[in-house]
Formats: structure tokens, sequence, C-alpha cells
């Protein structure tokens, strides 16, 4: 049996962190779904930059648009519905299946929103009405700023995926935000079921400390600061608060690993699978990680649910000199800066193929 299967078996979600007009069209996302026991997927305006950039399947799109009066940033979330919705429609099987548990994707609000609560409200709402498909997620950072728009978000049905979570305090701020939207319908006589997700980065932890701490604590302080938000995650799964939103037809939000390709060539290409096995929970990675966790990936034991020695990791890496909380912080603006560069080059991509195609005959 392959290790995706085994992992799938054990509980934990395999979703995968790509997206491109070549995998609908050749049938290869299908063949995840039925070999490799892939049940969701993600995207980020990174993933859809290089799609864009490096494929032809776009251009008949880009050409035929700019006719329609679409452009720029328009034209965009016409490309990305189209490829997001059709792979929703590939997951919902897997999605009635699970009752809406799984067999979720996801589109990101525009990066450039990320500090700006009242746009993500609006852009979200807009989009997930335009896909129209009930297991499609909207992304939105767990910046300061990002935390209302998702708590008003969820209160007006919106599903959401919680991204750009680092830190233990920045998973359970995104929980909360999602509760405090879900107690808000429970109060207006709202049904309750609006799913959601919270994403966690981990690799990028590693390699901000890469060649910074001693040999024995490389590629550990991603590993260890899941162990920490797993915990809290476990305990919020049972906590009274969380267990009368239950009671009045909630579900929980689920808890994501992202980020978990291997970036130190050095180490396992599947360490961050393997590490983070855990029951009710999904592991989004790419594509190159999911083939090798598919031909040569073990899963170790499950994750302790007390978040076993992640303290005691964490405390090294204190008196190594990194500064946790201000390491997390830094590792969320820059990921947001990141996006916002990526989106920056996807709308010139957009333009610069929009007009090179338009001067081409059809």
């Amino acid at each position: 049996m392959k290790a995706t299967q085994l992992l799938h078996n054990l509980g934990q979600s395999l979703w995968l962190d790509n997206i491109t007009r070549d995998l609908l069209n050749s049938g290869t996302l299908q063949r995840y779904i039925d070999e490799l026991s892939v049940t969701g997927l993600t995207s980020n305006p990174t993933i859809f930059d290089h799609a864009i950039k490096s494929s032809t399947a776009y251009d008949v799109a880009i050409r035929e648009n700019p006719a329609k009066g679409e452009t720029g940033e328009g034209l965009f979330f016409d490309l990305a519905l189209n490829d997001l919705t059709r792979a929703a429609d590939l997951f919902r099987p897997v999605y009635d299946r699970t009752n809406g548990v799984d067999g979720w994707v996801s589109l990101e609000v525009s990066p450039l929103l990320a500090h700006d609560t009242a746009g993500s409200i609006a852009a979200a709402r807009e989009l997930s009405a335009r896909a129209a498909r009930p297991n499609l997620f909207i992304k939105i950072p767990g910046t300061k700023e990002g935390l209302p728009a998702i708590e008003e978000a969820i209160f007006a049905g919106v599903p959401v995926n919680v991204t750009l979570l680092f830190s233990r305090e920045h998973y359970v701020a995104a929980a909360e935000a999602y509760l405090r939207g879900i107690e808000r319908r429970i109060a207006g006589g709202l049904n309750p079921q609006v799913g959601s997700v919270a994403s966690v980065f981990i690799s990028r932890w590693d390699a901000a400390v890469a060649g910074k701490v001693p040999e024995a604590l490389s590629n550990r302080l991603g590993i260890a600061m899941a162990g920490s938000i797993y915990k809290a995650y476990v305990d919020l799964l049972s906590n009274p608060r969380s267990q009368r939103a239950y009671n009045a037809g909630a579900r929980p939000q689920r808890l994501l690993w992202a980020s978990t390709g291997t970036k130190d060539p050095r180490a396992s290409d599947t360490l961050y699978i393997k590490a983070l096995a855990a029951p009710f929970t999904i592991n989004t990675t790419p594509e190159g990680t999911l083939h090798a966790f598919a031909d040569h990936g073990e899963i170790g034991p499950i994750m302790a649910a007390d978040g076993g020695d992640c303290e005691e990791v964490l405390d090294r890496y204190v008196q190594a000199g990194v500064a946790i909380d201000s390491l997390a912080a830094r590792l969320q603006d820059e990921g947001a800066k990141s996006f916002a560069k990526s989106w920056n080059e996807l709308m010139a991509v957009i333009a610069s193929k929009s007009a090179s195609l338009r001067r081409r005959p059809a």
C-alpha cells in the first residue's frame, strides 16, 4: 500500500499545493485523486504566476478576455476561477462523501489586501459568490488586519482558509476569529456550518535560521513550532467554548500544515510529511514532495497531543539566540510581501502576454 494511502487511513488529508490548467487538461489531477489519495488542493499567487508564465494553456483565454473588457486583476480572477471551479468539481465526490469535511480547493484574495480589512471582506464575498461552489475556500491572511476580515467572512457564510500563520499565537488568534464568526451566526439563528482551515507554514522557519544555529538544531524549528501549535489545536477542540458551538451544529476549523516541501537539500525530501502525521489535520504539499512521498515515504509516529518535546526544542533555539516571537512576526510580514511581489509579477505577465497575443493572428 502506498504511503499516501497509509496517511489517509491514519486520518490526515493530503492536499496538493499546486494548480495549473495543464494538470486539469491532462487528467493528472484526477490521477492524483484516484491513485495518490489526494483529497484537496491549495493555490496562491506564486503558484498562478508560475503556471501562467510557463504555459500556453492560458493563451486563448488571455487573448479573448480583453475583448470582454477584462484585463489585469479581473482577467486573472477569471482564469483562476475557471481552474479552481474545475478542480472543485473533481473533488466534489470527496466533499459529498465526507459531508463537507474534505474535498476543498482554495483561492486567495489579492495579496495587496493583506492589511486592508474592508477590502478583504468585500473581495472574499465577491469571489465566493462568483465561484458558486460549496467546496471552495477563500484564503485570507491571518494578519492583524486580516483577523476581523476572517470573522466577518465566516459570519457572512464564506468558507475561509486562513493563511500565513506561523506561530502558536498566530494560530490561536485565527481560530478565535473563526469561532467569533460562528458564534455570531448561532446568535443570529443562522446555520453555523461554515467550513474553515487554519494554514500554518512550516519549512520557512527552518530556512530562516539555516546556518545560524548549531548543526544539532538544523531543520527542527518548524517541526517544534508545529508541535506547539498542534497542542493548542487539540486543547481548543476540547474546550467548553468550542464544544458549545459544536453542540449548536458548528464544525471544527481544521489545522493545515502548509509549506511542507523540504528546502534544505541535505534533509529528507519527505521530512515534514513524516514528522507531521496527525489525525484530523491536513498536509498540503508541493507536487514534487507528493511524488517523493508516494515513492519512498514513511509515516512517523503520530504527533503527540501534548506537543511532545516541542517546548524543550524551542528553548534550545532561544538559547541559541533565536527570538521566536519577533521571527514569527517577520516571517508573516515577509510572506505577505512575497505574495504581493508574486502578485505584481503575475499582473505584469498577464499584461505582457495579453499585449503579445493581441498582436498575433488568432
